[in-house]
């Protein structure tokens, strides 16, 4: 998901000397996007940001992957609904600690370095506090979702006792977010890349262990999840509280500061709840599944595995075309804003489409991986073909919505993404559905909003351009 902090109708043409662009003390080395070559830069942002975001699904895959194998389908099928729940819980406070990120990364720029230290510390402790009041609302609605969602009486035990150990957790999820959020305002991607993958893999040997001899069943894994999330939690707040940069963390500063805490706020809360309509949505079609029941719910929840680490790589190139086209439009340089769309729609469609076409042949297979019931295999492959196959729709959402965002146009390809995602979605399963009840015309619903939604992208990308050439012959007049 990309968001911004501009919310412009028109395409806005920066020029050199924007100083919310100059590194800010104590930044990593970040690729000179301006200068020289742009397919392999290009490609080397993108896999760092790809491989994080897959090893953040990987903490659900395991789980259901586990589950599958040692626990049960009705384990599965448990760990599975709550997927899209989650998804809207933690996609808005992705969404908030974007603007934290936003807020320090703008500080730095002016070596504004009081505002700074106050934001990295206000953002710190936003988390916390969040987490924590989360965490505890939360609980009093998991059994009243679960029973609005038709979770399926055999499935009931399962997803219950994984959602609620899962919400206590999320104080250190959201800490995670914000410490990433912080480090990679100064260009640190690698150091939350590396305490993920550390988690990650304490997470897969404490499933097997909870799975196993502990015999701890969905409980246990969701346990897993949360000490893998806190220890992920754990290294960046030691990576911070060690930094001789003006990001290092203090324990003893900790308190809000009202400008820092009412700008991410500002900046992140309209993002996070725009990622938070799709879970919305996504949700009410996790309801309809569940009249499907447990085998289908157990084969969706190994297919959206799958389909979640494809979506995150096309995602990956999206990002780059939002930061590439962002500063190349700060410079001025617009052939390399044109040439830089160009690449990442075909970089991501070699890539992504060879990965889309794997994942399709070999779709059996993989989802077997999860859990070896035929049944289950059957329905999750029947997924795949829908919702796999439409990624070559994803594709070019992600990228003309990179193209757009990173000319600070963020509004109209959200209220488009709305109306062609969530209002379509939402009417397809609460008017045509119910009188067409087969999973496969449900699954139908997915290639035809993104289809929707990336045609109607296309059109404001080239309105976008003929308007910004308008303005360059202005300029040049």
């Amino acid at each position: 998901m990309h968001r911004e902090d501009k919310q412009d109708t028109d395409p806005v043409m920066h020029r050199q000397g924007d100083p919310t662009a100059r590194p800010g003390k104590g930044s990593a080395a970040q690729v000179d996007m301006t200068q020289g070559s742009l397919w392999d830069k290009i490609l080397l942002f993108a896999i760092p940001v790809a491989v994080t975001a897959i090893l953040q699904q990987l903490y659900n895959t395991a789980d259901i992957a586990v589950a599958g194998r040692m626990v049960g389908t009705n384990a599965e099928a448990g760990i599975g609904n709550n997927a899209p729940v989650i998804a809207l819980i933690v996609s808005l406070f992705q969404g908030i600690s974007l603007g934290a990120n936003v807020t320090i990364a703008t500080a730095i720029g002016a070596e504004e370095h009081k505002h700074v230290h106050d934001a990295v510390h206000t953002a710190f402790l936003f988390s916390l506090v969040a987490g924590v009041v989360f965490a505890l609302l939360t609980q009093v609605f998991v059994a009243p979702l679960m029973a609005a969602l038709g979770v399926p009486a055999e499935v009931m035990p399962d997803a219950i006792s994984y959602l609620r150990i899962y919400l206590l957790g999320l104080p250190v999820i959201f800490l995670y977010d914000f410490e990433a959020a912080i480090l990679r305002s100064v260009g640190d991607t690698w150091s939350p890349l590396r305490a993920l993958a550390v988690s990650s893999a304490l997470n897969l040997a404490l499933d097997l262990l909870a799975a196993g001899p502990l015999a701890m069943g969905t409980a246990g894994l969701a346990v897993a999840t949360v000490i893998g999330n806190a220890v992920a939690a754990a290294i960046l707040m030691h990576h911070l509280m060690h930094k001789d940069t003006d990001i290092r963390l203090d324990l003893r500063e900790l308190r809000f500061d009202r400008w820092a805490l009412r700008r991410i706020i500002s900046i992140g809360l309209p993002a996070g709840i725009q990622g938070s309509l799709f879970s919305v949505a996504n949700i009410v079609i996790q309801g309809a599944v569940n009249s499907f029941g447990s085998t289908v719910i157990a084969g969706g929840s190994a297919s959206a595995s799958l389909e979640a680490i494809d979506y995150y790589i096309i995602n990956a190139f999206g990002q780059a075309a939002t930061t590439f086209i962002g500063q190349n439009n700060g410079a001025g340089k617009q052939d390399r804003c044109n040439r830089t769309l160009r690449l990442t729609l075909t970089e991501c469609f070699l890539v992504c489409g060879s990965i889309i076409v794997s994942i399709i042949v070999f779709g059996r297979s993989l989802i077997g991986i999860f859990n070896p019931d035929p049944a289950v295999i059957d329905a999750g492959y029947i997924r795949v073909c829908f919702i796999v196959g439409a990624h070559f729709f994803s594709i070019l959402i992600e990228n003309f919505s990179g193209y757009l965002r990173g000319y600070g146009i963020s509004l109209p390809p959200a209220v488009w993404t709305f109306f062609s995602i969530v209002v379509v979605r939402l009417a397809y399963v609460w008017l045509f559905f119910p009188a067409h009840h087969t999973y496969e015309v449900l699954l139908a619903v997915y290639p035809i909003t993104l289809g929707l939604n990336a045609l109607g992208l296309v059109v404001l990308a080239a309105r976008a351009r003929a308007r910004l050439r308008v303005k360059e012959k202005s300029a040049t007049a």
